[in-house]
């Protein structure tokens, strides 16, 4: 594993963290109002984790995970990030990744590790700083 990937891995659970104590919060408030057991273990942690990480990413190109460990997403071709670019790449990440893993390990990772299939898809790369 490149050292980027390592950086990207331990960066991506630092927001896992994150989102996790946040998900905590917005449960005890929403279990009040929707008593579907289903929207509390699958649509609440996708939709805070997703709308932490496109806001923070939308605002400086960073999450709380990337600003300590010293890290920057940047879109391929220079513009600014949008929202629909980071939209795609977290679905696809969260979705199509891990059967890409599965699949073909060796290729996984590409320019050592600022590009993975999730950011190749989106347009988008990793940039150490």
């Amino acid at each position: 594993m490149k050292p980027i990937t390592k950086k990207r891995m331990k960066a991506y659970f630092i927001d896992l963290a994150l989102s996790a104590a946040v998900i905590g919060v917005s449960e005890y408030f929403l279990r009040k109002k929707v008593k579907n057991e289903a929207i509390h273990a699958l649509v609440t942690p996708s939709v805070v984790m997703c709308t932490l990480e496109c806001v923070q990413l939308v605002r400086s190109g960073q999450t709380v995970g990337y600003k300590k460990m010293g890290l920057v997403l940047e879109s391929e071709n220079g513009t600014d990030l949008n929202t629909k670019q980071l939209l795609k790449r977290t679905f696809y990440r969260d979705t199509f990744n891990t059967f890409q893993f599965i699949g073909n390990r060796q290729g996984f990772e590409k320019d050592d590790g600022k590009v993975l299939p999730h950011d190749s898809y989106a347009g988008t790369i990793v940039k150490e700083i």
